[in-house]
Formats: structure tokens, C-alpha cells, sequence
């Protein structure tokens, strides 16, 4: 069993071939700005190999809120070729009959911290949170993914094909945030969604406020206003150096900040905002602080209390992920309830599930088919095929992915999970799991269950595997 599984991993991992780019060399370098930064930590993700795969016989949810029965995806050089209830069998073509089982896009968790959280939780891997300052929006967490962690690995198995990692909240500005595909990999860039915008993982609340109230503010929620308009002032005078040098209106470049990059990347529209926020008045003043300084929140998270301002959600076109039922934690997740992605989501806002969980990733359906039964309790009555824009189609759009990924659409990335039953089952698991077409997982074949050489190593010493 050790060796069939090593296989599979090494199998995996050969075929991600890392391409060496080199930025340019350029007298400017030190001193333009680089608020997308692809030419200095570009993804040097490549599709694993695939073959042209038709599934049929299936219910397909297109993640899209459409539902089709007898369905069937034809998928080639990493994308949907076709889908529908008629599609002819090429010559060529590995077929797979899905009969009695569910095809859906690939689940995207827009709230994670695997990589900077790693497994195992010791205090050595603990690189989500930078605390050497209330605004640390110069740090990256791409700088910090191992991408050996075994959460990928047990999120795969779960049916998820991309992910956030976002830092944590202990800060008023945390940093950038990654897109990742999640496809075993030697390192964080073979992992890294292409194309994909950077976002800055903002917090309001408690936690700023309970860690740094101690080491000279903020002390308070006021503070934590103050401190983010402060920040933003400086980040637009900022943006305004940069614009007039790059207008031939001054001679030298400003001196690089790399807090201020970022922040000025956000007021560009380059880099997207997700916001820690529970309380629902709190909510509110951020979306007034974005409009002060133009820019835009693209999604809450946890927003526990996000059902209480569902309609200025909808109006101001920002998203909430939120988790099933976490609720009484702390203050602000008091007034949590079951109902409120589907609040959300009847308000004609962007709801989606998230888990902020290594363990919660693992079982994001669930996580749903709780808000489904939690609504149909109250009179509301949510298709599956509807439940699953919160997990896929939703998420991509928080990311700015969902040109590419998140719904079963022709041309489109070939991300999609084939259920062995109903996916808001809880006796229902994934049974392969697609990327860009290629097989990723396969719950019957232990040469795609990837597993790290620090899981091996440790069930081995266990005695856990023979």
C-alpha cells in the first residue's frame, strides 16, 4: 500500500513541469510598481496530462443553477468540449458510466488556510498571521504555502479543485491573498491559479482590536476605522506619485513601498478586497469607507450577520461566505443564525460557504445541504442545482475566476467531482475528482491519493500503513 501510494503521489507530481521566467532586467525594476508581481512569483502551473473523458448517464448540476438528468461531459485538452443529455461517443474516448451517480463543477473554498496553517497545527507552521503591526499589507501568503501540507491532499478527496489561502485576522490590513488549483505540487507557484487577481485579506472587529489593543492600538472599533482611513490616504497619495511619473510629470519614480503596492493595487482595481467581518453594522461602514476611497469590497467573510443587510449586499454587488451554522464563539458571532446564506441568497445577493477549516474544506456539501435543510424549515425551498452556485459558480466569482472555472460550460476549465450519490448526502463521497480534465482523485484507485512524504514518513512510524 506505502508503495502504490508513493507511486501515485510521484506520478502526480512528474507530471507538473515547473517553467524557470525570469523578470526583466530593466534599470526600472527596483522602483516600478508591481501590484500584480506575476513576472517576480509567477505560477508556473502546467495541466496535468489528460485524456478525452466522456462521462455519462449521470444528474448534472452545471453549478450555473441548472440540473440535468441522463446528463452527460465530454472533457479534452483540459477543457468542457460538450454538455448535455446527447453527446455522440468520439472514437477515442474514455467513458465512464455514471449511472445512479452526480457530476458537479469542482467545490472552491474562497476562505482557506491550508498551507500557512499547516498540518500538523504546531506552532512551527503557524505563518498565517503577521502581528508586527496592524497594517501588514506588504506580506504575502504565498510566501508562506507549503504546498506539502496533507489538507490539500484530504481537501481533494472532498471534491475541491481550488482555493483561496488568505492570511489570518489579527490585522487591519493581514496582506495578499493566493488563488491556488489544488493539484499536488513540489511548490506554491505549481500551484497557482494562472491569471488568477491577488486579494487583500481586510479585518474589522474584535480581532484587530483584541491583539493589538495592548501594543499601542487600535483599542477600539473607532480606531480600527481610523486606522484603515489613514491607511487608505496614504495609499492614494501613493497612487497619485505614481501617476504623475508615469505621465512624464515627474523625473524620478517614488521610492518602492511594498505595504503601499498593494493597497495601491486594490484602488486600481487590480487587487480584490475580502473583508473578515461579522457584525452587520460593521459591514455597512466598510462599504461607506469603500466608496470614500473608491474602491470596492468584493466579498465578506464569516459575516455571520450578513442576513441582516442582505439587500445593501445585493446593491453594492458584494459577496458572502459564510459558514452553515458556526455561531456564539465570540460577541460578534452572537446573532449567527442557520438561515443566513439563504437569506443572502433570496435577497438576490452572492452567497457562498466557505470553511476557514481544515476540517470544514473537506465536506463544503454538507456544509450546504445544512443551509438547505436549515431553510426548508423556515418555508424556503432551495433546488440542489440552486444550492450549488453557493459552492462553486459563486466562490469563482469572489476570486474573478469564473471566466475560466466554477460552472460546467463549454470551454471552460474541465474542474468537475463525480459524486458516488447525492452530494448533500452525508453517506455520499466524492469518487473522482477532475483538474483541467486530468484525474486528480479516485476514491477506488490509491494511485490518485496523493499523500506527502511527511504523511508517509509518519504513518509509517505509526504502524498506520502496511
Amino acid at each position: 500500500m506505502i508503495k502504490a501510494r508513493l507511486f501515485g503521489a510521484l506520478g502526480l507530481l512528474a507530471s507538473v513541469f515547473l517553467i524557470g521566467c525570469g523578470a526583466d532586467e530593466d534599470a526600472d525594476k527596483g522602483a516600478r510598481s508591481t501590484a500584480s508581481a506575476e513576472a517576480s512569483y509567477p505560477s508556473t502551473y502546467q495541466a496535468l496530462s489528460s485524456k478525452l473523458t466522456l462521462i455519462q448517464n449521470a444528474t448534472v448540476l452545471t453549478g450555473d443553477g441548472a440540473r440535468i438528468e441522463g446528463g452527460s461531459v465530454l472533457l479534452g485538452d483540459g477543457k468542457v468540449l460538450e454538455i448535455g443529455d446527447d453527446i455522440e461517443v468520439p472514437d477515442d474516448a474514455l467513458v465512464i458510466d455514471a449511472q445512479g451517480k452526480w457530476v458537479t463543477p469542482g467545490i472552491i473554498d474562497n476562505h482557506s488556510h491550508l498551507g500557512v496553517y499547516a498540518s500538523p497545527g504546531v506552532s512551527s507552521h503557524a505563518d498565517g498571521n503577521e502581528i508586527s503591526g496592524p497594517n501588514t499589507a506588504e506580506v504575502w501568503a504565498e510566501h508562506a504555502v507549503w504546498p506539502q501540507d496533507q489538507g490539500f491532499n484530504t481537501a481533494r478527496a472532498g471534491g475541491v479543485t481550488a482555493l483561496q489561502i488568505l492570511p489570518g485576522s489579527a490585522n487591519l490590513f493581514g496582506g495578499r491573498g493566493v488563488t491556488l488549483k489544488n493539484v499536488p505540487s513540489r511548490t506554491m507557484q505549481g500551484m497557482k491559479f494562472p491569471g488568477a487577481p491577488y486579494g487583500l485579506k481586510m479585518a474589522c472587529g474584535e480581532n484587530p482590536k483584541r491583539v493589538y489593543g495592548e501594543k499601542g492600538g487600535p483599542f477600539s472599533r473607532m480606531g480600527n476605522v481610523a486606522g484603515y482611513r489613514a491607511a487608505w490616504i496614504k495609499a492614494a497619495a501613493y497612487k497619485e506619485k505614481w501617476e504623475e511619473y508615469e505621465a512624464g510629470k515627474a523625473e524620478k519614480p517614488p521610492e518602492r513601498d511594498l505595504q503601499l503596492d498593494t493597497l495601491m493595487g486594490v484602488l486600481k482595481g487590480e487587487i480584490l478586497v475580502h473583508n473578515h467581518c461579522y457584525r452587520a453594522d460593521e459591514m455597512a461602514v466598510m462599504l461607506d469607507l469603500a466608496k470614500e476611497f473608491g474602491y470596492k469590497v468584493t466579498a465578506f467573510h464569516h459575516a455571520v450577520e450578513a442576513y441582516k443587510i442582505a439587500d445593501l449586499l445585493a446593491e453594492n454587488g458584494t459577496c458572502a461566505a459564510m459558514w452553515a451554522d458556526w455561531w456564539g464563539f465570540k460577541m460578534e458571532a452572537f446573532d449567527g443564525i442557520r438561515e443566513n446564506i439563504a437569506l443572502v441568497d433570496k435577497a438576490g445577493a452572492c452567497a457562498i460557504v466557505h470553511s476557514d477549516s481544515a476540517m470544514g474544506i473537506q465536506r463544503l456539501n454538507q456544509e450546504a445541504a445544512k443551509v438547505m435543510g436549515a431553510a426548508s424549515r423556515v418555508g424556503m425551498d432551495i433546488t440542489p442545482e440552486h444550492a450549488w452556485t453557493w459552492l462553486s459558480l459563486n466562490p469563482a466569482r469572489s476570486l474573478g475566476i469564473d471566466e475560466v472555472t466554477g460552472s460546467l460550460e463549454k470551454g471552460k476549465n474541465g474542474d468537475l467531482v463525480i459524486w458516488n450519490g447525492n452530494p448533500f448526502s452525508v453517506y455520499t463521497r466524492a469518487e473522482k475528482v477532475f483538474v483541467d480534465g486530468a484525474l486528480v482523485y479516485d476514491l477506488n484507485d490509491p494511485a490518485y491519493q496523493a499523500v506527502s512524504d511527511f504523511t508517509l514518513g509518519s504513518l509509517e512510524i505509526e504502524g498506520g500503513l502496511k
